[in-house]
């Protein structure tokens, strides 16, 4: 797979906007491994090899179990591995980057809002955003996952 354009030099103000509300999310007071899961989850919705790679080494690099890592897709018949909280943030996940599908039903916001206070939960909303526009730029530009690069130098 060959990159098409390094959107990173092509746009260093646009992307470190990004990288600031990505700080925004690191001060929220949101685990930092529960939004990895988030991202990791949003990135498999959207098929972000890049994504999918990236937060799944973070996610090992946490202490996160390996057999944790690969129910994610399936968390829902993941059964104790995954807490009420994290249950709640991959649903909220999956319902708003499928926006187009979903249309966030009310039934999807009550039983997060139960979960999270307001803050958190816009703060959770604004995570998933931000990873759906990183998957957007990665896949548009084909950023090269770190295994795929690494395999291809071999």
């Amino acid at each position: 797979m060959t990159q098409r354009m390094d959107y990173n030099a092509a746009t260093p103000a646009g992307m470190k906007a990004m990288g600031g509300v990505y700080g925004h999310i690191l001060q929220s007071g949101l685990p930092k491994l529960l939004i990895d899961l988030v991202y990791l989850r949003v990135s498999q919705i959207n098929g972000c090899a890049y994504c999918i790679d990236m937060h799944s080494r973070d996610l090992l690099k946490e202490g996160l179990a390996l057999e944790k890592l690969v129910l994610v897709p399936g968390w829902r018949e993941g059964g104790s591995l995954f807490d009420a909280t994290e249950r709640a943030a991959l649903a909220w996940a999956e319902t708003v980057t499928l926006v187009a599908e979903t249309g966030v039903p009310d039934e999807d916001y009550r039983a997060a809002a139960a979960v999270f206070g307001q803050q958190q939960l816009a703060d959770l909303t604004i995570a998933i955003g931000l990873m759906n526009a990183y998957n957007r730029m990665a896949i548009s530009f084909r950023a090269v996952p770190a295994a795929v690069a690494s395999h291809e130098r071999r």
